[in-house]
Parts: C-alpha cells; structure tokens; sequence
C-alpha cells in the first residue's frame, strides 16, 4: 500500500505543542497520506479547528455528541476508516484517560472503538515534572505492554513551553513520520 491510500487520524490534545501537529500535518499531506484530525475541547484553546481542516482537506471532529454525518456512527465510523491513529501532542491526562479505558470524548471514544490492527502511536508532551509523575510513567507502562497496539514517540529533552528544562518536548516530525512508516 503506498503512502497515497494510507489514511491516517490524528488526535490533537490540549497542550502548547499543538501548533506542532501543523507541521506534522502538512509533511503528511506531502507524502500523499490521506488525514483526518479529531480535537479535544481543550487542543481547541490552542490551535483552532479551522487551521486543522484548512491543512487536512476535511472536517475537524470534536465532540462525541456534534454528528457530522448523521448516516454513521461516527466514533465507529472514524475508527473503521483509519489506518493509523496518532496522537500529537499526547498530554498526561489522554495517555492515563487511554490506559484506564476511559472514553470520555471523541478521541478516546474512537481509541476504545480501533480494530485491534490499528496500531496508535502515541507522541507525549508536557511540562518534565508531568513527564517523570510515577502514575504517568505506569500509565504509559501499562500501554507498551501492547507493543504492537500502542507505540510511543520518546519526548525530547530542552527548554519547554513553561521555562523548565527537561524532558517533555514533543518529538520532532520526522521522528513522528519514521515511526509513522515503520507501523505502516
């Protein structure tokens, strides 16, 4: 399958790094990936939904509840068109809220509802205190058990958002992408 009949759903949280999906997005979009995007109230706060269809092609998913198309089930519905889900940024509360099975939202309604097949890649970011949080840590613990369902994307080590120094950055892109192809 080439890169042109891959689809891919990215699920955007609410963290600063945000504004870094952008990029992610547009080098996807480069490589002829089909994407769409699914925001949390929170990511909205960040980046607006207008930017993430602007770059995608397609409509922003973001309330379980706001049916775009009222002929499907859209969790289930998303959940059976993708090929890939990635979440970037990844805050501490969606990777705990995906390892406790807590679907709450659309994002981690449509997680629960993936086909087994369907790996999520998972690329973490946030302030390093949150990062280095012993129930953080078990939580992402937990997920890699399922290496071929959940694979995560190691947080960068620098300045962050907030002045700290640590690790918490999200992933660079192309670090994104790589993982991106090898779960392909």
């Amino acid at each position: 399958m080439t890169n042109k009949n891959k689809k891919i759903l990215i699920g955007v949280t609410g963290g600063i790094a945000a504004y870094k999906t952008c990029s992610l997005i547009n080098q996807l979009k480069r490589e002829g990936y089909e994407i769409k995007v699914i925001m949390t109230k929170a990511a909205t706060k960040f980046v607006t939904p207008l930017t993430f269809q602007t770059l995608s092609n397609n409509p922003v998913y973001l309330d379980l509840f706001d049916v775009i198309d009222k002929t499907k089930v859209e969790h289930i519905d998303l959940a059976d068109w993708c090929d890939i889900f990635v979440v970037a940024p990844a805050t501490a509360n969606t990777i705990s809220k995906i390892a406790l099975g807590i679907a709450d939202n659309l994002l981690t309604t449509v997680i629960m509802a993936l086909p087994q097949k369907i790996p999520v890649i998972i690329a973490p970011a946030m302030n390093v205190h949150m990062w280095e949080n012993p129930i953080v840590q078990k939580n992402i613990s937990e997920l890699e058990k399922y290496k071929d369902k959940y694979i995560f994307v190691e947080p960068q080590e620098g300045k962050l958002a907030c002045g700290y120094e640590g690790k918490g950055k999200l992933a660079k892109t192309e670090d994104i992408i790589k993982i991106i192809k090898k779960s392909s």
